[in-house]
């Protein structure tokens, strides 16, 4: 069977893909506009596509041969699955796999946000270092803080669990208790509210939907303490950026960390130009051996889809209790 690849991918995947199928990737090093996709697809069986592909219910629907959809990501959101479930295409994604990459990421945004990092690293590159100074770069402190995780799934949990090294206390919100966070950190489950305004570190970690949506907006950075830092390695729609923009500007909050945009690739000139955020261009998961792990896990996806299988990480098993 014919596969397309949108953008490549670390090699051990597409040699994987290649032993079973033929396989074209894009060659160039770039997004590729829907219609370029539309067109790709016309005689391809397989789409191993990027968190950056627009593949709505068009897309779909102009692929007639196309039998299964991997995504190389965790998130699908860039993916119309009711669409594909009504095709009866099954859609898998690449959970687990960068669990400590990404909760890692957050946590050189967290520490690089309390201590300006960045900052520091610039005032020096410009020369402006005359010596210490008892009042120079002053940050936040990390360890005994309180550090709120929004959504205690595989990351959330992760994140937690690497705190113990700082001693801090650990709120949490999720539609269910975490007994490992309880068990091993004495964390305590509460409301959103409760978290924001009694946390000094909140984390975001939960997909974007449309409960998710602009979850954090002005009301909710206003319940935060004007000493507390946000950070989001999740989605950038789960937070409203201009209202973000806003808190930083005006203080409402200490800081931001930001690795993920609300219209990625654009990042507001306005976020760019503040001191208090540090921003990264989506690197959650951007080492060498997640992404590898990525590719293999989105091939196999692949494989057993277009063996009729039940992907290891379907995201809408529907399509196989259809066909039973």
């Amino acid at each position: 069977m014919k596969i397309f690849v949108t953008r490549r991918i670390p090699e051990e995947g597409i040699k994987l893909l290649r032993r079973h199928h033929e396989v074209e990737v894009n060659p160039e090093d770039r997004i590729l506009e829907k219609h370029e996709i539309i067109d790709a697809l016309k005689d391809k069986e397989g789409l191993l596509c990027l968190l950056t592909d627009p593949i709505d219910a068009e897309v779909i629907k102009s692929a007639p041969k196309l039998k299964m959809i991997s995504n190389y990501a965790v998130g699908y959101d860039n993916i119309d699955v009711k669409a594909a479930t009504e095709r009866g295409i099954p859609v898998s994604n690449t959970p687990g796999v960068l669990t400590d990459a990404t909760a890692e990421l957050a946590w050189a945004l967290l520490l690089a946000v309390a201590r300006r990092i960045v900052e520091g690293d610039h005032f020096c590159r410009e020369g402006r270092f005359k010596g210490w100074a008892p009042m120079l770069m002053l940050g936040r402190g990390i360890t005994g803080k309180t550090l709120g995780i929004v959504g205690a799934g595989r990351i959330g949990t992760a994140l937690a669990l690497k705190s113990q090294s700082f001693s801090m206390k650990i709120l949490y919100t999720s539609r269910h208790r975490n007994q490992v966070l309880e068990e091993k950190l004495g964390a305590k489950k509460v409301s959103l509210e409760e978290l924001l305004r009694s946390s000094d570190y909140v984390s975001l970690h939960v997909p974007l939907t449309d409960e998710t949506y602009h979850l954090i907006g002005e009301k909710e950075l206003k319940m935060m303490k004007e000493t507390a830092i946000l950070i989001n390695t999740s989605r950038g729609a789960v937070v409203d950026e201009k209202a973000l923009i806003k808190a930083l500007r005006e203080h409402w909050i200490w800081g931001a960390g930001l690795d993920v945009y609300e219209h990625e690739p654009c990042i507001p000139r306005e976020l760019i130009e503040l001191d208090n955020v540090v921003l990264q261009p989506h690197t959650g998961s951007a080492t060498y051996e997640t992404r590898s792990k990525m590719a293999l896990m989105a091939a196999k996806n692949m494989l057993a889809g277009l063996r009729g299988e039940r992907p290891p990480n379907c995201v809408n098993p529907k399509v196989f209790k259809s066909r039973v």
